[in-house]
């Protein structure tokens, strides 16, 4: 898995930064797009069919919407949706979403263009950002000893790699106005969703079968907790108040 946010992780955080005057709409697209030729939005209420995405967050600012949040929903267990059947739906389909206020936006890669759809949503849910981080790091100690256990430097020494460098995670490049816990937070979710990925890539080197389960057992909390402290990394309801370690 790649080091950086997912996509409706990026919108979550500069769509807020937008949303709340730390950045031009300039600034927003070229990260959010960033080599995509474009982004649009179907489904909006009270708009006919799909607009630019920045003609999309000038209408959800004006029904009032101040931030934007990231969804990360998994089978049996959706991270960061609090429903409806429709919005769900789609949302675990694609793996990700961002909740605006009462809507939530899908993204669908169509080539070069990325391809939103708005639903409604419903209320939700998401852990605190210090729960969050600290779960994540709890999990992240009891995964390296489970992994290490199983040996997994013999049969995946890149992931035992990533695991010895867990004091070093990736540095992200947030917008403003996001506080510095919270990037720290994502960059460490993303370096262990990384190390999940990286250790069931190849269950072709487990020994037998008792070995493949007892990977995905040791990883599978792993996996739920990184999902968690990313979507509360990017999901404004829950962030901290500011402090000197904040973006400004």
């Amino acid at each position: 898995m790649s080091l950086a946010l997912p996509l409706s992780g990026s919108l979550a955080w500069w769509g807020t930064a937008w949303l709340r005057g730390r950045v031009v709409v300039d600034l927003l697209l070229d990260a959010v797009l960033a080599s995509d030729a474009t982004h649009v939005v179907g489904g909006l209420p009270g708009v006919d069919g799909s607009v630019p995405l920045a003609r999309a967050l000038a209408e959800i600012r004006i029904i009032g919407v101040g931030s934007l949040g990231l969804a990360l929903p998994a089978p049996g267990d959706p991270v960061g949706v609090g429903g409806p059947p429709e919005f769900s739906a789609a949302a675990l389909e694609a793996g990700e979403a961002v909740v605006a206020g009462p809507l939530g936006l899908v993204p669908r890669r169509v080539g070069a263009a990325v391809e939103w759809t708005a639903y409604a949503a419903s209320p939700r849910q998401v852990t605190d950002v210090g729960d969050a981080d600290r779960a994540l790091r709890r999990g992240l100690q009891e995964a390296a000893t489970a992994l290490a256990d199983l040996g997994v430097a013999r049969w995946r020494p890149e992931a035992a790699d990533a695991l010895m460098n867990l004091h070093h995670p990736p540095r992200l490049a947030p917008p403003p106005g996001t506080p510095g816990r919270c990037a720290d937070l994502a960059g460490r979710a993303l370096q262990a969703l990384a190390i999940v990925d990286l250790a069931l890539a190849d269950d072709g080197g487990a020994l037998d079968v008792a070995e493949i389960s007892a990977r995905h057992a040791a990883l599978a909390p792993l996996g739920a907790l990184s999902r968690r402290g990313l979507v509360a990394a990017c999901s404004p309801e829950v962030w901290p108040e500011r402090g000197p370690s904040d973006t400004t």
